[in-house]
């Protein structure tokens, strides 16, 4: 059924296919009793309809949601162009033609920003009708040639997110709805987009000419009308025309197997950074010149000028996007897209500059450092796609191999079938999924490590029994002396490292995300707490494995037992790992005390129990049981008799501020470890004042108001203390 309208025998809509036999029929009277009888938040739905079905449902009249809603008058591109929607020549007033042209240029640039935080293609760059008909703007070897580089740079984009399988964070970042994303003359856009800019630069020669020698070179034609704006113009043009290459050979350097195009590649973005900063002077000029005075204060316009752009409609492919409705889609600003690109091309230079370590324990830390900048979904594919290639590291280094270095497994034959074996092979699978899921963003890394410790477990168990079956038959053998034996007790040290490692990424990515409320940082800390532990206790049972094995090729026997006392001491990670448990200890037992004697941060919720959300905060821990042996009910037996006096007895904060102080000189060299080192002192410092004011006000005292902050440390609190 369908609405015919008021009057009954109105005519159809052109847009409503009809035939002789189609019966149509009034239904505004039933729509109406609906309305009557559905009161707010109820639909009207079938026997069968689900909630699924409720959620991908379409809400009649919402621009957001309504399919059926048009916003543009045109119903097909050819139309548009009938109309006039994309003149070409933009203008027959070449300075108008010019000045569109660069709105063009601009617009595009919103609109590729747009799509690369997560929007349609379809909607943002393949709005412009002249991309959809390429083959118009032959004419027009500018724009022309402007279209060709965009399209080849959208392809790239394209490629290099879909083989980093990144693009199920945002499904709609690799749907090509069937647009003309590659043509024929594509591989040829370099050097048309050359020809046209060594045109302008003779055009911009010829007029710094023409201004000095009272004159224009006879065989130059000038690029527009108004030789007072000439070399404005030309400027303008030439930094968005060099940006364009220059940002297409970064992803062409890039794209190169096993980061060998990584040098050429920071040539080329420091040449993009450069560009942009001359597109975003140009916004003076071009504001000037399209309305007498610069438009700086119209933050929200998609061009420097502020004028609107011709030849776009993102409404024209919004059918494109079955089976999903089509999105409301805010272009961002010209300006937050210069931002957006100075941000991404300063991310790919950090990839470009890693020095491609190859231990696994410096690719983590490299990946974790990278993930805080909040790097988007384009700048981590290409991190993605660089460390893991064809099933190996970079492209070249076997993941048992990198296993082996990782686990201080050194003397392995090359030909070994150890390295073929289902365990081995799984471990490395595990290894390499590691490194994908630490490249997506922070939500779905969150989730997705949650799911692996599952795996990773298994996998424990599994060389732990392997472990005991090799000892079990060869029992008069060495351990040292059996390969294969050898071989399981170092993977079993290092797998049990790595999944203490992972489980601490994922308590900590709760705070990044504000997953966690302040009633339930007690138990975060406290879990944090276990993990640690259990992270310090393997990472040095490794260390001393690799140092075990250093000393014994790099030394005679008779001078082990001078090095003995040197070599018993605790190694720098390790202590680093001991300053976060001091600090996650500290901040457990003073929740617990605040709980316990200021009856603060443990107010009931009413939809849940704090069990029940200790359950939820940790269930993919306790099902991989990570570690073993925990409940809920020893948090509780753990906490439920801390107090501020042993609090301050056992001064966890002032080891943990120590410890960091005494470690600067082992970190001397590495700047981002003395930052670590710093944010832990504030933390730890902040805290134990905090802790004395508490202390000194009495537990009694109602006029103290605490909360918590994260101002110096993404994942470890300062206590505030005030007076109301």
């Amino acid at each position: 059924m369908a609405e015919r309208g008021e009057g009954g025998d109105a005519p159809l809509p052109a847009s409503i296919y009809s035939d002789e036999q189609t019966v149509w029929a009034d239904v505004s009277p039933l729509l109406e009793a609906a309305c009557r009888d559905l009161r707010d938040g109820e639909l009207i739905h079938g026997e069968n309809f689900s909630l699924f079905a409720a959620m991908s449902a379409l809400e009649i009249m919402d621009p957001k949601m309504d399919s059926g809603i048009e916003h543009s008058g045109y119903h097909s591109i050819e139309e548009a162009i009938e109309d006039g929607a994309a003149p070409i020549p933009l203008s027959f007033d070449r300075t108008v033609d010019v000045q569109c042209t660069i709105d063009i240029m601009d617009h595009f640039l919103a609109c590729e920003a747009t799509w690369h935080k997560g929007h349609s293609l379809a909607q943002t760059v393949f709005s412009c009708i002249y991309l959809l008909r390429l083959d118009r703007t032959s004419p027009h070897a500018l724009l022309h040639s402007y279209c060709r580089i965009m399209r080849a740079t959208c392809a790239a984009v394209i490629s290099v997110v879909s083989d980093a399988r990144t693009h199920e964070e945002e499904d709609l970042f690799t749907m090509a709805y069937g647009l003309p994303l590659k043509g024929e003359g594509d591989e040829k856009c370099l050097s048309m987009l050359n020809a046209v800019e060594e045109t302008i630069s003779r055009q911009l020669r010829a007029c710094k000419a023409s201004s000095s020698k009272k004159g224009i070179l006879e065989n130059i034609e000038p690029l527009q009308t108004n030789l007072d704006l000439e070399e404005g113009y030309c400027k303008a043009l030439l930094c968005r025309l060099r940006f364009r290459k220059h940002f297409y050979h970064v992803l062409m350097c890039m794209k190169k197997p096993q980061g060998r195009g990584f040098e050429l590649a920071r040539k080329h973005i420091a040449s993009c950074l450069s560009e942009l900063a001359y597109i975003y002077n140009s916004l003076e000029f071009l504001g000037f010149n399209a309305y007498g005075s610069c438009q700086n204060d119209i933050e929200d316009s998609t061009t420097a000028s502020g004028r609107q752009p011709v030849g776009f409609d993102a409404s024209l492919n919004s059918r494109l996007a079955a089976p999903t409705p089509p999105r409301a889609i805010k272009i961002l600003s010209w300006k937050k897209a210069i931002k957006y690109f100075e941000k991404l091309l300063h991310d790919l230079d950090t990839i470009c500059s890693f020095s491609m370590d190859p231990l696994l324990e410096g690719i983590l830390r490299f990946v974790v450092q990278f993930q805080k900048s909040q790097p988007d979904l384009v700048a981590r594919a290409h991190l993605q796609r660089l460390l893991v290639q064809d099933g190996k590291l970079y492209g070249r280094d076997p993941v048992f191999d990198v296993i082996c270095r990782a686990a201080a497994v050194s003397d392995v034959p090359k030909n070994s079938g150890i390295q073929k074996s289902e365990i081995v092979l799984q471990l490395g699978q595990l290894a390499i999924n590691l490194l994908k899921i630490l490249c997506t963003n922070a939500a779905w890394q969150r989730r997705k490590l949650g799911k692996i410790l599952q795996d990773w477990s298994v996998i424990y168990v599994q060389l732990e029994l392997a472990s005991k079956r090799d000892f079990a038959e060869t029992p008069n053998i060495l351990t040292d002396v059996n390969v294969s034996m050898k071989l399981s007790k170092h993977l079993l040290i290092w797998t049990e490292e790595q999944i203490y490692w992972i489980a601490s990424r994922f308590l900590m990515l709760g705070f990044e995300l504000d997953l966690y409320s302040p009633t339930e940082y007690c138990m975060v800390y406290w879990y944090m707490y276990v993990v640690l532990i259990k992270l310090a206790e393997a990472t040095q049972l490794r260390m001393g494995t690799s140092s075990d094995i250093a000393k014994r090729k790099g030394k005679k026997k008779r001078d082990l037992p001078k090095d003995l006392a040197k070599d018993s001491q605790i190694p720098p990670m390790v202590l680093l790992l001991q300053c976060y448990i001091c600090l996650s200890e500290g901040l457990t037992m003073m929740l617990a005390a605040l709980r316990n004697e200021h009856k603060i941060f443990q107010r009931p919720s009413a939809f849940n129990t704090e069990e029940e959300r200790f359950i939820q905060h940790f269930e993919l821990l306790q099902r991989a049981h990570v570690p073993g042996h925990i409940s809920y009910m020893l948090f509780k037996e753990s906490t439920s008799h801390a107090q501020f006096s042993t609090l301050v007895r056992y001064n966890y904060f002032k080891d943990a501020q120590r410890i960091a102080k005494e470690l600067r000189s082992s970190f001397s060299s590495d700047s981002d470890r003395l930052v670590e080192l710093r944010q832990i002192e504030q933390v730890a410092e902040h805290n134990w004042i905090a802790l004395n004011v508490i202390c000194q006000a009495g537990a009694e005292d109602p006029s103290l108001k605490i909360s918590f902050e994260f101002s110096h440390h993404p994942c470890f609190a300062i206590a505030t203390v005030k007076r109301s």
